[in-house]
């Protein structure tokens, strides 16, 4: 019975994010506070368990990926205060042929350059809407195919390394896969971050170039907005310029040495930031009221990425005391067919969620509950990471409801009819559903590049120890016993 109990949980989760307004992390609290406490009243359930929860926070925030948090969340203010993601868009039409298609071509590869350091699809359709949004109207690009361009492109950040998004869902799929490995006994080498970050670049890779060609070939005759006054974007002059160059050549040396295993995500956020704060100093952009408030609204995110992250914790240990996770693995276990049906399945709910939950939220909720037991099944972990994006990304712009969407239209402050957002829409979602369907069918897709060595080889990264604490901050709860002395972060 206790483990319908956390099922009935997560329904109030749902329906209280959905109905209640109150922020995410409230509503987790919430839920895990009503569990303990019929937990505690019905008596069947070893209550003392909870006492698991202190080492898991303090295992959780020693964690070296958990830093590069508020560094990720710095580096976006300071992009989105900087006239970086000015000038890297100007460079884009500088670049591009003269077109009618240029503005639209050069807003997706913004995206995609500022996408992974933003830290979340919100923070990117914010920086982005401030920048292409004016520019995109000026050049009489209509208002339907100006949200889809800002939609989809605030989303790249989802899949193209190394975003904030992959490095905890590299940690969590981490976590995930050392119980799966632990319970069946597989020899499995664990999957790490940088496992997903290079299964993520071939699928990235071929979504960012199906977005840049769609941009351009519906985009290349556009009919413009009667309404609009066509005006040509500022030039790049010499300062634009440099400050582009410059940006790309950090940015593109940034991303590119994490995604290939050269830099530490903490230690290319902590450079990053630290290159933008110098510059933003030395060219008096950043005068102190401008770095004061920047500094409060990072505190503030960060805060709030951090009290999520402690409520989800709090959550999902809660339901394992409840026994909801065996329950869950047991209708994964009876899922009929072989693992491809089983990890279809998976992603459908991963999809419904994604149309009302952030990134992040399914990383730190869903992810735990999910995907342990069909990794129990499914012996490629990295594979399934990938189609775990692409999914979330799928979520994200489904017409309407999708959380870019959504957020995009309410940012332009602009009611757009949905059958002139869905054709603006629906050639980025084919390619989208085109390139899972392919990932999901062809798991090859997301090794590429790898040898057997690779995949057979220890990671560098990740020692006995950290695995072994790994391994006691995640089965903490089915492991303690009541009264024990052994304590789940030893």
């Amino acid at each position: 019975m206790m483990p319908w109990v956390g099922l009935a949980l997560l329904l109030f989760v749902g329906f209280g994010v959905v109905l209640s307004g109150l922020p995410f992390p409230v509503v987790l609290i919430t839920a895990a506070s009503l569990g303990a406490l019929i937990g505690a009243i019905n008596g069947q359930v070893p209550i003392d368990l909870l006492g698991a929860l202190p080492g898991r926070l303090i295992n959780l925030l020693e964690n070296d990926l958990v830093q590069a948090i508020p560094l990720y969340v710095l580096m976006g203010g300071l992009i989105n205060r900087l006239p970086v993601a000015e000038a890297l868009y100007r460079l884009g039409l500088a670049l591009a042929p003269r077109s009618c298609a240029a503005p639209v071509v050069s807003g997706i590869a913004l995206g995609a350059l500022i996408g992974p350091m933003n830290g979340s699809v919100g923070a990117s359709v914010l920086a982005l809407s401030r920048v292409l949004a004016p520019r995109l109207e000026a050049s009489g690009i209509p208002l339907p195919r100006r949200a889809a361009v800002i939609a989809v492109a605030s989303t790249l950040g989802v899949v193209v390394p190394p975003s904030l998004v992959l490095i905890l869902l590299g940690d969590a799929m981490l976590a995930a896969h050392t119980i799966a490995v632990t319970s069946t006994g597989r020899d499995d080498r664990v999957i790490n971050t940088q496992d997903v970050f290079h299964g993520a670049l071939v699928p990235a890779g071929i979504y960012l170039l199906a977005c840049l060609i769609i941009a351009w070939w519906f985009n290349r005759r556009a009919t413009h907005d009667p309404g609009a006054s066509p005006a040509a974007d500022k030039g790049l002059d010499a300062q634009h310029a440099v400050v582009a160059v410059t940006a790309l050549l950090a940015i593109l040396t940034l991303l590119g040495g994490v995604a290939l295993g050269y830099f530490y995500a903490v230690e290319a956020a902590a450079m990053g930031g630290f290159a933008l704060l110098v510059a933003g100093l030395v060219s008096r952009r950043l005068t102190m009221p401008v770095l004061s408030e920047l500094l409060r609204d990072s505190l503030a995110l960060t805060g709030t990425l951090f009290f999520l992250l402690l409520a989800a914790t709090t959550l999902t240990l809660v339901l394992r005391v409840l026994g909801t996770d065996q329950l869950v693995a047991g209708w994964i276990a009876a899922i009929p067919g072989g693992a491809l049906t089983a990890v279809a399945v998976v992603l459908g709910g991963i999809w419904l969620c994604a149309l009302v939950l952030d990134a992040f939220e399914i990383i730190f909720v869903v992810v735990p509950i999910v995907i342990p037991p069909l990794l129990l099944r499914v012996d490629d972990a990295v594979w399934v990471a990938v189609l775990v994006l692409l999914v979330v990304q799928t979520g994200f712009l489904a017409p309407i409801i999708g959380y870019s969407v959504m957020m995009t239209c309410s940012v332009l402050k602009a009611s757009v009819e949905f059958l002139t957002l869905l054709r603006s829409l629906l050639p980025y979602l084919v390619a989208q559903w085109a390139l899972l369907l392919a990932v999901l069918l062809l798991p090859a897709l997301t090794h590429l590049g790898q040898t057997e060595s690779d995949r057979s080889r220890k990671p560098p990264d990740i020692n006995q120890e950290e695995l072994d604490r790994r391994i006691q901050q995640m089965l903490a709860p089915e492991q303690e016993a009541p009264g024990s002395d052994k304590t789940p972060s030893q």
